[in-house]
C-alpha cells in the first residue's frame, strides 16, 4: 500500500484518486503516523427497472367499475410507450 503525507494528499487528491489500484488503497500520514486510508470503491451499474415486474400485486377497490377501467386503460397506454 502506498503512503503519502496529508499535505501531498490535499495538493494532489484528484491525481491520487486516478492512480488508485482497486485492491490496494493509499495511506495518508500526518507527522509520520497513519491518519486515513483512501480506498477505491468499485462502480457497479444499477439494474434497470423492468416494466410489469409487480403485475398482479396491486388491487384497486373502487365504488364503480368506470374508475377501474379508466385506471387500467391509462396503465395500458403507459406500458405501450
Amino acid at each position: 500500500m502506498s503512503t503519502v503525507t496529508l499535505q501531498e494528499a490535499q495538493s494532489h487528491l484528484s491525481e491520487l484518486i486516478e492512480r488508485l489500484e482497486p485492491v490496494e488503497g493509499l495511506t495518508i500520514t500526518k507527522d509520520d503516523r497513519p491518519v486515513a486510508r483512501l480506498l477505491l470503491i468499485p462502480y457497479t451499474e444499477l439494474p434497470r427497472p423492468v416494466l410489469g415486474r409487480c403485475q398482479g400485486m396491486l388491487t384497486i377497490q373502487s365504488e364503480d367499475d368506470s374508475t377501474s377501467l379508466t385506471f387500467l386503460s391509462t396503465c395500458s397506454e403507459a406500458l405501450a410507450r
